[in-house]
């Protein structure tokens, strides 16, 4: 059997608090071509779709390719939105603006800027 760590057993919570309020849930399973993609694509019939990841509170970091990735669909308004429980004050977070800024640590500012402004010219 396979080992998980915290943060998929975060997931699996989250799937669950989701699909209990009528939330379409798709767990993202990367590969070579998906790298950097959130954990979660969810989608509501009232409130739309959000673009969820899930980290362990003080114990998490973004990978390279969310580094990368993530800043270029923020310019372009599609967000991600971070999760670190199953429970209604991260369920509200869902209907806040996108806050994965929140969680970008200042070492990754190094050249963010001006590698999303060359991407996209």
């Amino acid at each position: 059997m396979p080992h998980h760590g915290p943060e998929y057993k975060i997931q699996g919570k989250l799937v669950t608090y989701l699909e209990q309020r009528g939330w379409l849930v798709e767990r993202i399973v990367g590969n070579a071509f998906q790298s950097g993609l959130p954990d979660l694509y969810c989608w509501h019939p009232q409130h739309g779709q959000r673009w969820v990841d899930v980290k362990v509170e003080g114990r998490y970091s973004f990978t390279r390719a969310q580094r990368a990735k993530w800043p270029l669909w923020e310019k372009r308004k599609l967000g991600v939105w971070i999760l670190t429980e199953a429970n209604q004050e991260n369920y509200d977070r869902l209907f806040a603006p996108p806050n994965m800024r929140d969680y970008w640590k200042k070492t990754w500012d190094f050249n963010v800027e001006d590698m999303i402004n060359n991407l996209c010219k």
